[in-house]
């Protein structure tokens, strides 16, 4: 599993919108390692642009129903490489902890899945369930590639179940059966560009985006304020994030504003009804400066249906933790944004569920090798 981990992790696997060349490469490495062991392999390809975005699909067994295993092989970019204290594409083992991007976020769970649906092929293990294997692209830009393009496929069928490991707690207690909706907005800001010594000439596009900005701050949290207990945090939160570069001088006042916030709403609150609360704040803000405001959804994920904790395969995921881990499940919400969604929008039943430290996206990301393992023990026994 370490060699396995160790492979994967060199070859880079960045979406192109961000930088990167997609799954392809390590698509190549993974498949021809299910092969090694004897799995049957489907590959999915679709194209982006120049560039092509690979997902493995491997089912085992002849049962009615699948639980599915799926974790996802593309990963986010380094961010600042002089953060890392070692090169994020080649693995570095320190004890019990292997670092580099994607180690955690989802390597050790795809390497965890694959190495249970070998132990349970070696064995000749009679299963309750088939076992499907999926490793799939583009979680980290949208899924457009990725589960979306699958689920049109039809791959996954009525009577299947899906555990989605790209989530967890470092005791492997947490079982997360719920998600907020997700709003990234972008705010564009068109004012007046002119002098910054003669600004009663102009209309100033940052200040006014901060005015808006601020408004809408403190206007979201107080009209959005429900608190509901499942969710860690408790409530919507709505952040100012991203700002793009406006102008180069300081003696400058910019002509236009472009920046971004991200919005976790609570089940409880519509999308639909946070964006026309936003769009009057815009018109407010419109009338008293002069200015244009343009709020775009940059992207909007509406929250499903939670899961049900009485789900089978939520009931059956509790019962192997307790007896592998001897610790009492735990079920929550986050704000994160994992492809169970669409799996719960279809109602398939979805548990999301990992052993890691809250470690994805940082520099010096790291899994730890007995997560990797005592992990893959609970998938196999799902199947038995």
């Amino acid at each position: 599993m370490i060699k396995s981990m160790s492979e994967m992790i060199a070859i880079p696997s960045i979406s192109p919108s961000s930088g990167g060349e997609g799954e392809a490469k390590r698509a190549d490495m993974l498949e021809s390692l299910l092969g090694s062991f004897g799995m049957q392999v489907k590959r999915y390809d679709y194209k982006d642009g120049n560039f092509t975005r690979s997902n493995l699909i491997s089912k085992y067994g002849n049962k009615d129903s699948t639980i599915w295993i799926l974790s996802h092989i593309d990963t986010v970019s380094t961010g600042d490489l002089s953060l890392w204290e070692h090169d994020p594409f080649k693995a570095y083992i320190d004890k019990d902890k292997i670092y580099g991007r994607g180690t955690t976020d989802n390597g050790q769970s795809a390497i965890a899945s694959i190495y249970a649906l070998k132990a349970l092929m070696d064995s000749k293990a009679n299963l309750k369930y088939n076992f499907g294997l999926a490793l799939v692209a583009d979680e980290e830009v949208g899924s457009t590639y990725g589960v979306q393009a699958l689920m049109k496929e039809e791959i996954f069928k009525n009577k299947d179940m899906v555990v989605v490991p790209d989530w967890g707690t470092s005791d492997g207690s947490g079982i997360e059966i719920a998600e907020k909706g997700i709003l990234w907005l972008k705010v564009s800001v068109k004012g007046k560009q002119v002098h910054a010594s003669t600004p009663e000439l102009g209309i100033n596009a940052y200040k006014i985006s901060n005015k808006f900005l601020n408004e809408a701050d403190i206007g979201l949290h107080k009209k959005y304020a429900a608190e509901n207990a499942l969710f860690d945090p408790k409530i919507s939160t709505f952040e100012m994030t991203k700002h793009e570069k406006n102008v180069d001088s300081i003696n400058i006042i910019p002509g236009l504003e472009v920046s971004y916030m991200d919005c976790r709403i609570l089940p409880e609150y519509g999308i639909d009804d946070i964006l026309e609360y936003l769009n009057g704040i815009a018109n407010q803000v419109c009338n008293d400066t002069g200015a244009e405001i343009k709020l775009e959804a940059f992207n909007r994920e509406d929250p499903a249906v939670p899961t049900a904790k009485d789900s089978e395969i939520v009931v059956l995921l509790s019962q192997k933790i307790k007896e592998l881990r001897n610790v009492e499940p735990k079920f929550t919400g986050i704000g994160g944004g994992t492809v169970a969604k669409y799996f719960r929008d279809i109602g398939m039943p979805v548990a999301v569920w990992s052993t890691c430290d809250d470690i994805a996206h940082v520099p010096n990301e790291y899994c730890k090798i007995s997560n990797m393992v005592n992990d893959a023990k609970v998938f196999a026994s799902l199947f038995l």
